[in-house]
C-alpha cells in the first residue's frame, strides 16, 4: 500500500511555519531584552542567518529523496542503521516532549480564562480533547491533516501581524534612537552566545517537517522551497515582534513581554489576547506534529527498526494509522503525568545533534551519490562544516542533566539497534533500506 501526494509547496511552506512557531515567541522576547537590550532585534536577523545555512543543508539532502522518514531515512542510508537510530530516537523524544509540553500550555492558559480548567480532571480530559482531534483528522488522510495543519497556522499568525502591524504603527508616531556602538559591545560576547543559543532553539521544528516526503507532491522541488520559504516567514516573524516589544515597552524586565505589549497596544484585554494567541499556537504545532512525526516512527517499522505493526497504512485512507494513534498516545500520556520534564532536556540537546548528523549526511551522499539528481547548494560540504561546528559549540554549553539525558537516550536507541540486529539474524535478512533516492525512483502517482 503506497501512500498518497497530497501535500504541495504552499502546504508544506505553512507545515514549516507551524513546525518552527510555537510558544516559545511569547515569552523569550523578555529575556533577549534582557541579555541585549535595544540590539535584540539584529540577534534574531543574525540566527536566522545561522539556521538558513543549516537548513540549506537539509534541502539538499531532503531533496534525495521521496520517501518518509526524515533525518532518519537521510543518516540512515549515508552512515547506517545506528547512527540513523540515534538519530531518530532524538528526534522522535524531541517531538513527543514538545507534543507534551504544547499540550500543557494549552491548559495553564486556558485555566487562566476558565479556572476549572485547571482542577486534575479536566486537565487531563482537556489535555486529551486538545490531541484526539488533529488524530481523528490526520487518521482519516494527509490532506486533511495539511488542511488543519494550514488554517491553525494562518490563526496562530494573525495575533503576532496584528500586533506586529498595532506596534509599528505605534513607533511611527515616536522619534527614532539610532542604537550607539556601545549597546553592542556592552552586552558582551557571552550575552550573545547565550542569545544565540535561545534562538537556535526556538528556530527548531524545520528538520521534522520535512519528514512526510512519501506524501508530498514532488519533494525534490516541493521541500527545498517550503524550507526557505518557511524559514523566511519565521525570521521575518521573530525580527518584527522583538522590534515591537522593545519599542512599545523598552528595556525594562518583565516575564510576560507580549502581554505587557498587547496590553499597550490594545489597552484593554492584552492579557486575555495574548492567552487566546498561546493557546491557538500550541494547538497549531500539535496538528503540525501529528502530520510529521508518525511518518518518523513508520519509517523506522519500514526499515526494520521497530516492530512491524507500526508500519501499517490503511488501506482505505493511505496513513501510517497505527503510528498515528501510537504518537498521540505518547503525548497524552506524558502531559497527563508529567513525566515529559524528563524527557524536555533531550529534545533541545538532541536538536543539535541531528542537525550535526544532517550536515555530515550531505558530505557523505555527494560522495556515494554523486550523479543524483538533487539540489545543489553552492559551497555545499564548507557550509556543512560550518554548520556542524556552530553545532558542537552550542553542544559544549549544554548542561550536565541535558548530557544526561543524551547519554540515556543514547543508549535506548543503541538497544534498539540490538534489537533489530539479533531480529534480522533470527530472519536472515540484512540491513537494508527500503526507500530509495528521488533520483532513481519515479513519483508516485498523485491521487
Amino acid at each position: 500500500m503506497a501512500f498518497v501526494r497530497s501535500i504541495g509547496r504552499w502546504s508544506m511552506t505553512a507545515l514549516v511555519v507551524n513546525s518552527i512557531i510555537g510558544n516559545s515567541i511569547f515569552g523569550l522576547p523578555g529575556e533577549l531584552t534582557r541579555l541585549l537590550g535595544r540590539a535584540s532585534p539584529l540577534v534574531m536577523v543574525l540566527a536566522g542567518l545561522i539556521i538558513s545555512m543549516i537548513v540549506a543543508c537539509l534541502a539538499e539532502v531532503a531533496s534525495q529523496f521521496s520517501e518518509a522518514g526524515g533525518s532518519y531515512l537521510y543518516v540512515r542510508r549515508a552512515f547506517g542503521r545506528f547512527a540513523a537510530l540515534q538519530v531518530g530516537w532524538f528526534g522522535v523524544f524531541a517531538c513527543i516532549s514538545g507534543g507534551a509540553a504544547n499540550a500543557t500550555l494549552f491548559v495553564l492558559y486556558l485555566a487562566s480564562i476558565w479556572s476549572a480548567a485547571g482542577e486534575r480532571w479536566s486537565r487531563i480530559g482537556i489535555m486529551a480533547a486538545v490531541i484526539v482531534m488533529p488524530t481523528v483528522v490526520n487518521l482519516f488522510g494527509v490532506r486533511r491533516g495539511a488542511n488543519l495543519s494550514n488554517v491553525l497556522t494562518l490563526a496562530k499568525l494573525l495575533p503576532l501581524v496584528l500586533l506586529i502591524v498595532l506596534g509599528l504603527a505605534h513607533f511611527s508616531g515616536q522619534t527614532a534612537q539610532p542604537l550607539s556602538i556601545a549597546e553592542f559591545t556592552q552586552p558582551g560576547v557571552s550575552a550573545w552566545l547565550r542569545a544565540l543559543l535561545l534562538l537556535i532553539f526556538a528556530y527548531a521544528g524545520f528538520e521534522f517537517a520535512v519528514a512526510p516526503a512519501g506524501e508530498i507532491k514532488d519533494p525534490g522541488r516541493t521541500v527545498p522551497f517550503g524550507l526557505a520559504a518557511g524559514l523566511m516567514v519565521c525570521a521575518a516573524i521573530y525580527t518584527l515582534v522583538q522590534f515591537v516589544a522593545v519599542a512599545t515597552i523598552g528595556t525594562s524586565p518583565t516575564e510576560h513581554p507580549l502581554a505587557d505589549t498587547a496590553q499597550v497596544l490594545l489597552q484593554r484585554g492584552g492579557g486575555l489576547f495574548v492567552a487566546v494567541a498561546v493557546m491557538i499556537s500550541t494547538y497549531a504545532w500539535i496538528s503540525g506534529s501529528i502530520v510529521s512525526t508518525p511518518r518518523i516512527i513508520y519509517s523506522f517499522a519500514a526499515n526494520g527498526d521497530a516492530p512491524g505493526w507500526l508500519g501499517r497504512i490503511n488501506s482505505r485512507f493511505n496513513t501510517p494509522d497505527l503510528a498515528i494513534v501510537a504518537y498521540a498516545v505518547l503525548i497524552w500520556v506524558l502531559a497527563a503525568t508529567g513525566t515529559y520534564l524528563w524527557v524536555v532536556g533531550v529534545g533541545a540537546a538532541a536538536l543539535l545533534i541531528v542537525y550535526c548528523m544532517d550536515c555530515a549526511a550531505l558530505i557523505r551522499l555527494r560522495r556515494i551519490q554523486p550523479e543524483a539528481q538533487a539540489l545543489r547548494i553552492p559551497c555545499g560540504p564548507a557550509m556543512a562544516v560550518a554548520s556542524i561546528a556552530i553545532s558542537l559549540a552550542l553542544i559544549s554549553a549544554l548542561n550536565w542533566h541535558q548530557a544526561l539525558l543524551i547519554g540515556i537516550t543514547g543508549l535506548l536507541a543503541g538497544a534498539n539497534w540490538c534489537w533489530a540486529k539479533l531480529r534480522d539474524r533470527e530472519r536472515g535478512t540484512g540491513n537494508t533500506v527500503t526507500s530509495v533516492p528521488a533520483a532513481v525512483r519515479s513519483t508516485q502517482d498523485e491521487r
